[in-house]
């Protein structure tokens, strides 16, 4: 009896294992992460030319829109590209005017995530989904800024997500002469429960995970709510479990990566060269294994929303908040994960948004 619960057990852990480390094929092209390392890595080159590196950084937040370029045929490629950029430069917009009244950040961002999810879910929007365009709006929420400060920094996420679109298409060019598109266009579909519940139920996980770190008094937690969604956007409960402990596995490693990054003696160029090259690892892996990824992912982020900030506080500090941040976020996504995979519990929902919408809906 023993014996057989051990053999269980055992095979259990293999299964578990096989599954955390698996190596996925895939066909992307080295063009890929190399287009994606110009859309991000421009921006922070200019703005270190120029002696303003929070410049740089905030563009680049806009040249993430490359990442959302789907293999699809030249029309909808760009048209899907560009919507995304929009999109990222709405809600960054949004989230940058919360900055100044921290209660409507939380409704900001429920509502943004929804209405985003809702939109995604309909028109097929494949990976990264929405993650950017909540880290958009996460990020300039809590970016310390003046009121006078807005319309710049919306002009610098604009002129990132313009030269991502510039970018797009001629790597779009390159691609499509070369090899014909590799899917078709997804028909857009009004599924109620994939559409509106599942987008329901996901932007209220968002807000909530945004709400506990407000209550815990986190300072900057922008990436609880990014940790959060990153984990509920898997396509099933297994995938959520997996994305979970990728990515709190991945996180480990990636903070000590970002311990040795952040220990060198680096100069805005070193900074720059440092986010290129990992704006490159990181999109050869992320389609191989989620949690290889995340370990570049995470000094990046790093890189990304404290780099105008290094140096005036200890790396230790950094990290430390960083990992809290991951952690309340992912434990998060994980039940909302569970829940959005509960017949029961989405069949309520249902219920109760069909109670509130009209009756021809």
């Amino acid at each position: 009896m023993g014996n057989g619960r051990w053999t269980r057990v055992s095979s259990a852990l293999r299964t578990e294992l096989q599954q955390l480390t698996h190596i996925h094929s895939s066909n992307r092209p080295w063009e890929m992460p190399l287009a994606a390392a110009v859309a991000t890595g421009v921006p922070l080159l200019a703005g270190a030319s120029i002696g303003r590196m929070d410049f740089g950084l905030v563009a680049t937040l806009g040249g993430l829109a490359f990442l959302s370029l789907p293999d699809t045929r030249m029309q909808h490629r760009m048209m899907l590209t560009m919507a995304v950029a929009f999109g990222m430069i709405v809600c960054y917009a949004l989230g940058a005017l919360t900055h100044f009244f921290p209660p409507a950040m939380i409704a900001t961002l429920t509502l943004i995530s929804v209405v985003a999810s809702m939109t995604a879910r309909y028109y097929r929007l494949g990976p990264p989904g929405i993650l950017f365009l909540v880290m958009a709006a996460s990020i300039a929420a809590y970016t310390p800024a003046t009121l006078l400060d807005i319309p710049l920094r919306i002009g610098l996420i604009t002129l990132g997500a313009v030269f991502a679109c510039i970018v797009a298409f001629a790597y779009s060019l390159h691609r499509v002469r070369r090899v014909p598109p590799a899917s078709a266009v997804p028909e857009p579909g009004m599924d109620f429960d994939y559409v509106v519940v599942d987008s329901v139920i996901i932007g209220s996980c968002i807000g909530l995970s945004l709400l506990l770190a407000q209550l815990l008094q986190l300072q900057r937690p922008y990436w609880v709510p990014v940790s959060c969604l990153a984990i509920i956007q898997g396509a099933s409960l297994r995938m959520v479990w997996n994305r979970h402990a990728q990515r709190v596995l991945g996180t480990v490693a990636g903070l000590g990566l970002a311990w040795l990054l952040l220990e060198l003696p680096l100069n805005t160029w070193g900074v720059v060269a440092v986010m290129i090259t990992l704006s490159f690892v990181i999109e050869t892996l992320v389609v191989r294994h989620y949690g290889l990824a995340v370990i570049f992912i995470t000094p990046l982020t790093i890189f990304l929303a404290e780099a105008g900030q290094l140096g005036q506080q200890s790396p230790l500090a950094t990290m430390q908040a960083r990992v809290l941040d991951i952690v309340i976020g992912s434990l998060v996504g994980l039940a909302g994960g569970a829940a959005l995979h509960a017949p029961a519990f989405r069949s309520q929902v249902a219920r109760a948004i069909r109670a509130l919408l009209p009756s021809r809906v």
